[in-house]
This record gives structure tokens, sequence and C-alpha cells, in this order.
């Protein structure tokens, strides 16, 4: 941003505007390291319980409902949070437009996941929104750090064939209905990669990881409280057990772990990372079994093997050289 044409004085204020403006120089990220693979590793733990969590109380709060409050209150958070650290001019360096890009993508992600789950099972959304490392790292083989070689490459697939065999199961459902879940979630995934393309090459970045996360929660706290009254899935009931999974969720993870997750972002390959990201279904289906009983497939401890045997494969270097 700079003065208009017609002022003939230098502004300081303008000019300094104009500097943060400017685009940053490209940060390096980092190979995976153990702090990074213990932090995912809590993170997807973590997120898995979150999936039994909203489950348990989805009758007293709509799911997409969830998402919007613990969205908004996370919001106001980091709101508060960058407006003290940056003062009036926080949104007025650039990182606005690629912000919103990022938040409406987080948004996008979540009301084609619950589209889908109207129409094809649980398990099928799972193996499709998971598709998601694939598109990232397909986004960024045109950075050079995040290109995968071919070993590589077959680790992701091995990884993914896991998380096929582990939840794809015969479904009574039609097969048309089927396949119209199935790809609403596969949009979903697809989504979910372009943020993380969004976030690696664009302007938002470079911003503060409290500046990220609220991009993210304040756009999808706007677009899911639209999306859940238009939908009819709006109705709230706090009773004390609601009250307490909203408080997890927006405490723990709109506030705890996606703080942690973007800072990653900014800081490791985004590749390797959302690789890991794949432990998250295999958590969830754990905490299911030990937290509500309910059963697992056999298939499930197969398709757990091969995610792992795919992320060591990715990861191969790091357990020869301790380094990616």
């Amino acid at each position: 941003m700079s003065a208009p044409d017609h002022l003939e004085w230098t502004d300081p204020d303008v000019n300094a505007a104009a500097e943060t403006a400017a685009p940053p120089p490209a940060a390096t990220r980092h190979p995976l390291d153990a702090r990074a693979i213990t932090l995912m590793v809590g993170i997807c733990l973590i997120w898995g319980v979150q999936q039994v969590v909203m489950k348990s109380v989805a009758l007293d709060v709509a799911p997409t409902m969830q998402l919007a409050i613990r969205f908004a209150c996370a919001s106001l958070f980091f709101g508060t949070l960058v407006l003290l650290r940056e003062g009036r001019r926080a949104f007025s360096d650039g990182t606005l437009p690629s912000g919103l890009a990022l938040g409406l993508c987080f948004a996008v992600e979540f009301i084609f996941v619950g589209e889908a789950l109207v129409h094809t099972t649980a398990a099928h959304a799972v193996v499709f929104l998971y598709s998601a490392p694939i598109f990232t790292a397909l986004g960024l083989q045109v950075v050079p750090e995040e290109r995968l070689s071919r070993g590589q490459w077959l680790g992701i697939g091995v990884a993914f064939l896991g998380i096929a065999v582990a939840f794809l199961g015969y479904s009574t459902r039609p097969v048309a209905e089927l396949i119209l879940g199935d790809l609403l979630a596969l949009i979903a995934g697809s989504v979910w990669g372009a943020s993380n393309v969004v976030l690696r090459r664009t302007r938002v970045g470079h911003a503060a990881t409290a500046k990220i996360v609220c991009y993210q929660v304040a756009t999808a706290a706007i677009v899911l409280f639209a999306f859940s009254h238009a939908s009819g899935e709006s109705h709230v009931s706090l009773t004390g057990r609601a009250v307490l999974a909203l408080m997890f969720q927006t405490l723990v993870i709109a506030i705890g772990t996606y703080q942690v997750w973007f800072w990653m972002l900014s800081h490791y390959l985004t590749s390797r990372l959302m690789l890991l990201s794949l432990l998250t279904p295999l958590f969830g289906v754990a905490a299911g079994a030990l937290l509500l009983g309910e059963p697992v497939d056999p298939r499930f401890g197969v398709g757990a093997l091969l995610v792992l045997t795919g992320i060591l494969i990715v990861n191969a270097r790091l357990l020869l050289t301790r380094s990616i």
C-alpha cells in the first residue's frame, strides 16, 4: 500500500505499512525431528478423541453447531491476542486475502465432510477425507524441499492403502448414494490439501501463528453458523455434558492443538506432517472402542500396520541419519 498519487509529502505510517505488506522472504521448513513426530502423534491422539466427544453429544448439539460454537469462541481468543500484539493495523499487512481464502477452505472442508456423511458411511468418509496428504504433496511438488522421491510416493501409497483396508467395508446403502458421498468426502480431502498449499505458498503462511489460526476459525465460524441455520442443523441443548464437550473442543482442540499444528506447518515440511495426520482416524477408532465400546473389525490391525509402514518408508532417512 502506498500514498495516493496526488500527495507529494511522505507519510511515515504509510511507508511503514508498505514495507510490512512487502512479500517476506520464503521461510525454510525443516525436516521432521523427534520433537515434531512427538507433537504430531499427540495432536493426532487428541483429534481422534475429539471425534468420540463430538459423537457423544450429537443429540444435544448438532455437530455443525458444535464446530461453529468452538470456532467462534476460539476466534474471540485469537482475535484479541492478535490485536494486543499487533494493534489496529494487525490485518493490514497484506495477509487478509490469503487468510480469508485459507479460512474459507477450512470451512468448506467441514461442510463437505458433513454432507458426505449424509450419503455414505463414516468409514468411507474417513478414507476419502484422508486423501488430503496426497493432494497436499501434489500441490507442493513445485516446492523443491517439499518434493517427494519415488520411494516416498510409494510410502504415501502404502499408508493410504492402509486407511482403505482399515475402514472400507460392506455397506447396505445404494451404490449410487455411496458414490455421491464418497465423492463429497474426496472433495473435502482435496480442499484440505488445497488449504495446506495456500498456507505454504501465499503471504498468510508468513504470518504469526495466532493470526493464521484467527483467520481459519473466524471465517469458519461465520460460514458454519450460516450453513447450520440454512440446513436446519442448528439445535442446541446446553446440558452439562454438552458444555463440557464444547469446552474441550474450544480450549483443547481449537485453541491448543490448532496453535501447535499451524506452528508446526510454519516450521516443518508440510507433506511429511500431513502424512502423519493419517494416524488420526486410527486413534479415533481406538478411542471409540475404549470409551464407547464400539466393535473393531479385524482388518483394522492390518490397515494400521500398513499406515505405519508407509510413514516409515517416507521417513526412512530420518531413522538412518536423524534427518530427512
